[in-house]
């Protein structure tokens, strides 16, 4: 069986749990030797919209409210936004699966096991959303992934350097602080699902780093230097910080990029 195809599956299911079920069920088939990179299977089509249910209302970013974290509501809408980020990364990790071909076999693994990992979270998130009383959908969410998800399509350089090295390592950077807010708050549950998600996000940032450099040394291209070019070209501004140092370590930075990524976030 073709796994591009069972990876196209996953990313058209709308409903949430369909697309959940179709990752868990492609990511066993996979590790059973089931699915295979076919290289006869048809190339990829254009990227377009991937499926997803019709709520989350899809906004501008600067059109969500700043709710604090004292209320119930508050903290629903918190996990519900970092939801919409797992939604999102299982959609991610399929079109790395699907859109680029004739990789080696640790590339595909490490996309499909991040489907499973990112659909795992989803869940987990739902859950303690039901807990507060909501669900997903109820809170409006916005679009950046997937939207350099579209714009990088055509270049799997520019994807592993952006996506999962610039925009998914925001979590690294955010996450501890959230931590912090929460468990100061009496929020366990909420705390104990944003460990396991921070311990994980690692591992996804490390296979984005290391896919990156896999298309650097096939390009014969330097990889700190073409990174900063990619994130001036596609995003045209500094970082915002503070950055988590250890984390992105962990995840397969260098201290030199970590070094240029702080001093443009104070440029800025």
């Amino acid at each position: 069986m073709d796994l591009h195809a069972a990876a196209k599956a996953c990313l058209d299911a709308t409903e949430p749990a369909e697309k959940l079920r179709l990752t868990h069920a492609t990511w066993l088939a996979f590790l059973a030797g089931e699915l295979h990179a076919d290289p006869a299977s048809p190339p990829p089509g254009p990227i377009g919209a991937p499926g997803r249910p019709a709520k989350p209302r899809l906004v501008n970013a600067r059109q969500l409210p700043q709710r604090g974290l004292g209320s119930d509501e508050g903290r629903a809408a918190l996990v519900h936004a970092v939801a919409h980020i797992e939604f999102n990364a299982i959609n991610l990790a399929w079109d790395a699966v699907y859109r680029y071909r004739g990789k080696p076999a640790a590339y595909y693994r490490d996309w499909a096991s991040c489907a499973h990992d990112e659909a795992r979270h989803f869940t987990l998130l739902s859950e303690r959303l039901a807990e507060l009383g909501h669900a997903y959908g109820d809170f409006d969410a916005h679009n950046g992934l997937w939207e350099m998800a579209e714009k990088t399509a055509d270049s799997d350089t520019a994807r592993m350097a952006l996506v999962p090295r610039v925009l998914e390592a925001r979590g690294l950077d955010v996450t501890p602080g959230m931590i912090e807010r929460l468990r100061g708050l009496g929020d366990e549950r909420t705390v104990a699902i944003l460990d396991v998600i921070l311990r994980e996000e690692v591992a996804h940032v490390a296979a984005g780093t290391r896919w990156y450099r896999h298309c650097c040394e096939r390009d014969g291209i330097e990889p700190i230097e073409t990174f900063f070019t990619l994130l001036r070209d596609y995003m045209g501004v500094g970082l915002r910080g503070p950055f988590n140092r250890p984390a992105r370590l962990d995840a397969g930075f260098v201290e030199e990029e970590l070094d240029r990524l702080a001093a443009l976030a104070l440029a800025h």
